[in-house]
């Protein structure tokens, strides 16, 4: 017997390679507390549309502790069952993302207002390169008593409008429950809100955050369950209108402390020369220590603002922003320090100009309405003087304070691609390190993530 022959009795013949199954293209989530009305029919018609479209799909609900039966029925219908245990609707979309296995997520209320023959259209604008597809209702139609009145003309309007003018939003209907989004984009974008006001939270990073979005019209169906709706329309809108103020400091502090103070000083510049008819109205020294007040106000405001978007964007919580990075270049602690001594300087000028007319007249009795015209400005300049250089400080400290954030690894990641992002994050979030420094952010990097990593060294292979 040769020696081919005998290697070719003991070969073992290789095994089958294993069958593969398809990845999930679409999965459609679906926030639950005690849905067990409406439950079955809202996953049978997603089911029902994902097999006539052939998509390969999956039905997630993500439960945030029903206490109807709402698990046992979802799992009756082949939906994939998330338990919940923080409450809120944005924490159990949170939740139900996270687990999704799809590139896409379709998320709709688990009341039968809406219709997931919807999916293959939403669908069908990701695939064009959109990176969020919101439904319109109002673009849309809207069925009879399907929303109540004052939401339908003074809610979702008023706010939507809102989030438009802050943000620049080109969306029509910011909290439509019905939209279909690319899992790593919106994952990337670290939503962290719990309540209702999740669904303006992801409207307004994706476009803070630069994301394609683009909407679709839809309708709004009456739902089907016999109990009141989660939503409540004060506390609710209260947590959108407050999420929206509070992510956009330039509406909430700079403008209209940058009004108030503009106002102040125009007071103040006009008065301090001496009494000012306006119309039928004759302001005088009261009128200028209100302008003095506006402008402490205004420019204290107007402070808040700075400290409020750099901690933003050092946070992760706004993106970079050009004109802050290009201040930063320019206004140093050394610039906040000298504007002050000028604002100081020239306070103590006046005050020594008012100091020289009461030592004129033997420092007895003034006439207020001559003197105070050089004291309120005066104190306003020194107040300001004092506080902008703890102001300086106090940016300066925010500037050298940078932690390396996950969210950011992951979110610059996603937004680049994996075959760009080496280099990308770090030029981005660390452009201010030497080499050395810079070695060693990379690789706290990859011990932090691994699978990223994995990627980024198969892209470049």
């Amino acid at each position: 017997m040769s020696a081919e022959t005998v290697v070719a009795a003991l070969a073992v013949p290789h095994a089958p390679e294993p069958r593969t199954t398809p990845p999930i293209e679409v999965s459609v989530v679906l926030p639950c507390l005690n849905e067990a009305e409406t439950l079955a029919a809202c996953i049978q018609s997603a089911w029902s549309t994902i097999t006539s479209a052939g998509l390969r799909g999956e039905v997630v609900v993500a439960d945030n502790g029903s206490s109807d039966g709402s698990v046992e029925i979802a799992r009756r219908c082949r939906a994939r069952v998330v338990r919940v245990s923080a409450r809120g609707y944005g924490s159990a979309l949170r939740a139900g993302i996270a687990a999704a296995r799809g590139e896409y997520v379709v998320m709709g209320d688990a009341d039968q207002s809406y219709d997931f023959a919807s999916i293959p259209l939403l669908v069908e604008r990701l695939r064009d390169g959109y990176d969020l597809v919101m439904g319109n209702r109002f673009s849309g139609s809207i069925e009879r008593d399907a929303m109540p009145w004052s939401h339908r003309f003074i809610g979702n309007p008023v706010l939507s409008w809102i989030g438009r003018v802050f943000f620049g939003s080109r969306v029509g209907d910011f909290h439509c429950g019905l939209r279909a989004f690319r899992r790593d984009a919106i994952l990337g974008l670290g939503l962290s809100s719990t309540g209702m006001e999740f669904a303006s939270e992801m409207v307004v990073k994706a476009t803070l955050h630069h994301l394609r979005v683009t909407e679709v019209p839809i309708t709004l169906y009456r739902d089907g369950r016999s109990r009141p709706p989660h939503l409540r329309t004060w506390r609710d809108g209260w947590r959108h209108l407050r999420f929206m103020l509070l992510y956009s400091p330039r509406w909430l502090f700079l403008i209209p402390g940058g009004l108030l103070f503009a106002v102040g000083a125009l007071g103040l510049a006009v008065l301090a020369r001496g009494p000012y008819r306006l119309g039928g109205l004759g302001l005088d020294v009261g009128t200028l220590l209100v302008a003095g007040f506006a402008c402490l106000v205004g420019y204290q405001v107007i402070v808040f603002a700075a400290f409020t978007k750099v901690f933003a964007v050092r946070e992760g919580l706004h993106p970079e922003h050009p004109l802050l990075t290009r201040a930063y270049r320019y206004v140093r602690l050394e610039t906040g320090l000298l504007a002050s001594t000028l604002m100081t300087a020239l306070g103590v000028a006046l005050l020594a100009v008012a100091f020289g007319g009461w030592a004129s007249r033997g420092f007895g009795a003034l006439d207020p309405r001559a003197t105070i015209r050089l004291v309120v400005p005066a104190c306003v300049l020194l107040a300001l003087g004092v506080q902008t250089i703890f102001a300086s400080f106090f940016l300066s400290i925010l500037g050298m304070y940078h932690r390396h954030k996950c969210q950011n690894c992951w979110r610059l990641a996603l937004k680049a691609g994996l075959g760009r992002v080496e280099g990308t994050h770090y030029e981005t979030c660390h452009k201010h390190t030497n080499k050395e420094d810079h070695a060693a952010l990379k690789e706290q990097h990859r011990l932090r993530h691994p699978a990223l990593h994995e990627h980024l060294s198969k892209g470049t292979e």
